[in-house]
């Protein structure tokens, strides 16, 4: 576990201005890499949301291009994709119309993550995109297997983060039995929920791709790191133990407004201490 492997999600470089806790910073979203830099993060998590979709630079070309530049010339990557548009808009309890036309946009953001050098597409399983039911993990498994079948040249990986319990996670995983889906792994989701994290992290283990860093009142909201349930000492006993070597992203409460440098440099630092 290195300290140099520490990134942030998109946006949280930004003063919020009401626009809530996440949202695609189009004001800003070039500085943000920069201001990464001088922070010493090494990865943004760009987030790709249902709002104003086609105007985010990734669905273009010269967007894509601009991208690139931006990561060359700050020296602040893109590793990973949170692709929130799925979250407001889930590949089931939707019609036929709706899903075939996610199959479609996740099939392309493959290809621009391929494009921009990312490695995986965050897909997220909460709240209004929760799997409740059998029928809902059907026909999410069926259609990311169909994603995975018409871009099998690549290796981008899908990776998910639900509010399902570790073993019927499991379950889900080994019924869509594709080696490019993994997991990403929410500190603060999970304490929401009240899970045992070395249960999460044992059972999860062999498809544990990255990690979101998170506080959570139990059942409640977002709070600042270490204000929180989350249980980051026993996390970080576990994640040593399984050898886990991934990204941490800082997906943290925001603080003040204009304070951002302030608020992720002070994130940062927590992270750098648990993992002393």
């Amino acid at each position: 576990m290195k300290t140099n492997q520490i990134g942030i999600v998109q946006g949280r470089l930004t003063a919020s201005h009401g626009r809530g806790i996440q949202f695609f910073p189009f004001d800003n979203w070039q500085n943000e890499f920069f201001v990464a830099a001088e922070l010493g993060l090494s990865d943004i998590d760009f987030i790709f949301d249902l709002d104003r979709f086609e105007d985010n630079p990734l669905w273009t070309k010269t967007g894509r291009n601009t991208i690139r530049k931006i990561t060359n010339d700050s020296g602040v990557v893109v590793k990973h994709i949170t692709a929130d548009f799925f979250m407001h808009q889930p590949f089931f309890r939707n019609s036929e119309s709706v899903i075939r036309n996610n199959i479609f946009v996740l099939i392309n953001l493959i290809h621009f993550a391929e494009e921009i050098g990312a490695k995986n597409i965050e897909v997220p399983l909460l709240d209004n995109s929760s799997a409740k039911t059998e029928k809902d993990k059907k026909t999410l498994a069926d259609s990311l297997s169909e994603v995975i079948a018409k871009t099998n040249k690549s290796d981008i990986n899908l990776t998910l983060e639900t509010d399902l319990l570790p073993n019927p996670f499991l379950k889900l995983l080994e019924q869509i039995k594709e080696p490019r889906v993994k997991i990403v792994y929410d500190t603060g989701n999970s304490a929401s929920q009240g899970f045992n994290p070395k249960e999460e992290l044992t059972t999860l283990k062999d498809y544990l791709s990255h990690i979101h860093i998170k506080d959570r009142i139990l059942k409640g909201d977002t709070v600042p790191l270490g204000a929180g349930n989350t249980k980051f000492d026993e996390i970080f006993q576990a994640l040593n133990t399984l050898g886990f070597n991934g990204n941490f992203v800082l997906q943290a409460a925001r603080g003040t407004d204009g304070k951002e440098k302030e608020t992720v440099a002070r994130y940062k630092k927590f992270v750098l201490n648990c993992l002393r």
